[in-house]
Parts: structure tokens; sequence; C-alpha cells
């Protein structure tokens, strides 16, 4: 399988999606050109990329071991520097770990795995590095490492695989909404409680419902920083990940149902429960709900992502790519919370010394 490199025409480099300006850009040159003129210029390369590809390079691994790294892997040349890239079999762009140059893997997303959508990049790295800064300067006890420029160097831009799923939920409910009213008769205090059957039905329609497509990614992490906004969403085209990361789902609609339909039924219970008014207390007693108009697609989304591994734990920070809104677990170094009490048990000791002693009197 042959790789792609979208080239600078004017100087041969490498070029690379700018999220600033919204269109590809050359560092070298500083030329730039619009997703139209990118599509002239490069309509046959992916094409061309795969029909290169030698068609008997599969049966050269006959052994069951290397079948099974071959299923798990994949080897790519880099056409900038010649190095052999291994990537992962989710993966579906990188860069070259030599050189640098972005790399897009052609063919990777053909068939099933060639997404309807793509939601290009707006935040720029240096913002999201601005932005995990700012998240930093609120957490006292970070390893130092933590915010190292080795390991900001670590931050990548990455298009996450996601389903996102239109319908229609027809909801009906039912439950018992109760008012209590109570007041004082001589010596007694009388409280009465009154019992109402309430129902409420409705059809409610639902867009763009996500669920990330990526066993690797913590579905909480990508929760936390929703929404992304849809109406930015263009026509995939294999030259947004120019410059970026890719993955290729391995979570298959089927596998991710089940949670989409769970927050469709939590959503539409609770807009029902809403509705429901003037009562000291309700609670529902029947549920049902019918989902109609299924249509999911195959999207990528962006994110701006740090893993950091610390006492052999990985801690995960994320930054939606387009809103810029960020989430993540930070590790604690014990060595600095515990040298924090000890200054703080000093300064203690010392106010009370100096109360004991007089001073403040």
């Amino acid at each position: 399988m042959n790789t792609v490199q979208y080239k600078c025409p004017n100087c041969g480099a490498e070029l690379t999606f700018d999220p600033e300006h919204q269109n590809f850009s050359c560092p070298y040159c500083d030329s730039h050109y619009t997703e139209a003129e990118m599509e002239q210029m490069y309509a046959q390369m992916e094409h061309q990329a795969n029909t290169d590809a030698d068609p008997d390079a599969a049966t050269l691994k006959n052994e069951a071991d290397e079948a099974a790294f071959e299923e798990g892997t994949r080897l790519y040349t880099c056409q900038n520097c010649g190095a052999q890239i291994i990537a992962e079999a989710e993966t579906s762009a990188t860069f070259c770990y030599y050189c640098h140059a972005p790399v897009v893997l052609a063919g990777r997303l053909q068939g099933e795995y060639c997404p309807a959508w793509v939601l290009p990049f707006s935040i720029t790295k240096d913002q999201a590095l601005a932005c995990f800064h700012k998240w930093c300067k609120k957490r006292w006890f970070l390893p130092k490492g933590f915010t190292s420029e080795k390991q900001l160097e670590k931050m990548s831009g990455i298009y996450v695989p996601f389903w996102l799923t239109n319908c229609i939920a027809d909801t009906s409910m039912s439950g018992i909404g109760k008012k209590v009213r109570s007041w004082r008769d001589g010596d007694y205090q009388v409280t009465e409680t009154q019992e109402y059957l309430v129902e409420r039905a409705a059809d409610i329609p639902y867009k763009g419902i996500p669920a990330d497509g990526s066993k690797k990614i913590d579905d909480a992490l990508m929760d936390a920083i929703e929404p992304f906004p849809y109406d930015k969403m263009k026509t995939f085209s294999m030259q947004y990940l120019s410059g970026f990361m890719a993955q290729k789902y391995d979570d298959s609609y089927d596998e991710v149902f089940p949670q989409v339909k769970q927050r469709v039924e939590d959503k539409s219970i609770a807009l029902l429960r809403e509705s429901v008014s003037g009562y000291s207390s309700f609670s529902v007693q029947q549920r049902d709900i019918q989902l109609r108009q299924m249509q999911h697609d195959y999207v990528l989304l962006p994110v701006w992502f740090l893993n950091y591994q610390y006492k052999g734990k990985d801690y995960s920070f994320a930054i939606n790519g387009q809103t810029g809104k960020q989430s993540g677990t930070p590790p604690l170094s014990w060595a600095k919370a515990l040298l924090f009490s000890s200054a703080l048990g000093v300064v203690v000791l010392i106010i009370f010394l100096l109360l004991g002693g007089g001073i403040f009197r």
C-alpha cells in the first residue's frame, strides 16, 4: 500500500491544513490553497496510490505469527525521506517519525471506513497549548514533567472517529404526582396528600447524537468536551487529514448503538419530566420509547489530545478542536502535596506560637 503526501506546487514542500485560516498552507514559501484548488491539483493522487500498490504483497506472509502481525499493523514508506513507518491497524493518517513530514495513508479509508463528513480543526496547536497551560495553573500538585517542553511536544491533533445518529423518539410516560399540604388544627398537625395520575407523550426529534467509535479513547473524556458544531462539517476529503493524525473506527455502529439508545431514552424522559409542574413530587411509573427514522453517519471530529504516563498509569487531556472546550484527569504529585502540607503545618505552628506569645494580643 503506497502513501500520499500533498506537495506545494511552488516549492515542493508538504502542505498541511491550517486551522486558523481554514485552508491548506505551505510553511516554507507561505503559499495558501483553497479546498477547491487542492481537489483540482490532486484529484488523481489517491487513485494512483492505490493502483500502484503491489497486489501480491499480502501473499508473501504465510506463517501464522507473521499473518497475525500483518493483521494488526501496516507498513508504509515516507516519500520524503524513505523511512518505513509501522502504523497500527486503526491509524488512518500520521507523521513520519524521522522527518516529521505529514503522511496520508491512502486507501485506508475506503468502503465502510470512508467517513461521510469531517469537521476541520479551527483551534491551532499554539491555542491548544495556551488552553492547556491555563488549565494547569489551577492545579497545584502536578508532576514537574507534566508541563515540560518534551511533554508538550507530544500534543497531537487527532481526528477521532464518531458515529452521529438522527432519529425521532416516540416517547410516552406516566407517573404519580403528589400534592402535599400541611396545617395546624388545634393540638394536631394535619397533612393532606393528594395523588394524581400524570401522563405525557411526545415525538421528539434528535439530530447528531454522538458516540465515539474508538476503543482506545475514554468515552467520558469525549462526552466532556461536547458539543461539536456540526453545522461547520465538510464533505469528507483526505486533504483535511494532512498534517494531523486520524483513526478509523474499531467500534462498529452496532456496538455503540446501546449507548446511543440509552442516551436518547434518558434525554426523552428528562424532557417530559420537565413539562410536569405544580406537584410537590413526581415519580415515573411507566415509560415507553420507540425509535424511528433511524439514520447514522460516520464522521471524523477534531480533538487536540495529550497523553501522560505517571507511575505506571495513563492520564489523558483533550481539547475540542473547534470550540476549545477541555477536559482531563490530572496526575497528582504526592511529593508536592506533602511538601505543601508540611509548609502549611509550619505556618500554622508559627501562628500558634505567635498567638501564644501574645504578639497578636
